[in-house]
């Protein structure tokens, strides 16, 4: 690939002779350079890569983070249950699903080490990493109280994804309160004050939020679970069937607020 080594080193020539042409051809240089990693990094066999590392990583880390207080408790079995039902695995791949899970509860699991492994990868997507961080929020909440074992070990893979702890409490907040709708809400349902404070808490707002930001916070939640995306980004196919719920749950959540505004 040399089509930014010629073009630059034209230009550089043109504009500064001999001394132009070697500053365009080493700026050239770099352009081709990173046009080709962008090739790669979006090339069916890398995305194969990543998705591949993203199966395997999920299901490590949940079974680090499920035994982080010393024991994992049965709503966190039947927690990674459902989402193995939910991506609908083979046997094969169920059994490689719970033998990846085993693997990452053993105590001389290295969380760092399989994150920079998947970093290696897929590290420059944002989705990927968020939507990492949120199969993990997902399990933590699930024993309705988060161990503080449990809380350091969220609290350091969120770091080594590039997330602070207090985007750590907001997603962990909005999980919470998005459970609440997981089956949706009927278009005739009242909305209560607890379930309306819910809403709010699961797009992330506060209730006096204005109807603009309301709109944004929304729009913003939708375009990070939006399949195309994170297919594109390299999310497993069997994987969307669980992160786009959210979708539906958000969807809820902003329906119920926007009836109860009218």
């Amino acid at each position: 690939m040399f089509y930014g080594k010629l073009v630059a080193g034209l230009l550089g020539l043109l504009l500064g002779g001999p001394i132009g042409l070697a500053v365009g051809i080493f700026l050239g240089h770099q352009f081709d350079r990173g046009l080709r990693r962008t090739m790669e990094a979006h090339s069916p066999e890398n995305i194969a890569r990543i998705k591949e590392r993203f199966f395997e990583t999920i299901f490590l880390l949940l079974g680090h983070l499920a035994k982080a207080d010393g024991r994992i408790s049965q709503g966190e079995i039947d927690h990674t249950e459902m989402i193995i039902r939910q991506m609908g695995l083979t046997n094969a791949q169920r059994q490689r699903a719970i033998e990846l899970f085993k693997r990452g509860a053993v105590q001389e699991f290295d969380a760092a080490a399989c994150v920079a492994e998947f970093l290696a990868l897929g590290g420059q997507q944002i989705a990927l990493r968020q939507t990492l961080l949120m199969f993990l929020v997902s399990l933590a909440v699930v024993d309705h109280g988060i161990e503080a074992a449990e809380r350091r070990v969220l609290d350091s893979v969120a770091g080594l994804l590039g997330f602070n702890a207090a985007h750590v409490d907001q997603l962990l907040r909005m999980a919470q309160a998005q459970g609440q709708f997981h089956q949706g809400t009927g278009s005739g349902q009242q909305a209560g004050p607890d379930r309306l404070a819910a809403a709010y808490a699961a797009l992330g707002v506060s209730p006096d939020v204005p109807e603009r930001d309301l709109k944004k916070a929304y729009r913003k939640l939708m375009s990070e679970h939006h399949p195309d995306k994170l297919i594109a980004q390299g999310v497993p196919d069997d994987m969307l069937k669980v992160a786009t719920e959210k979708s539906q749950e958000i969807t809820s959540a902003y329906e119920l607020i926007t009836r109860s505004r009218k």
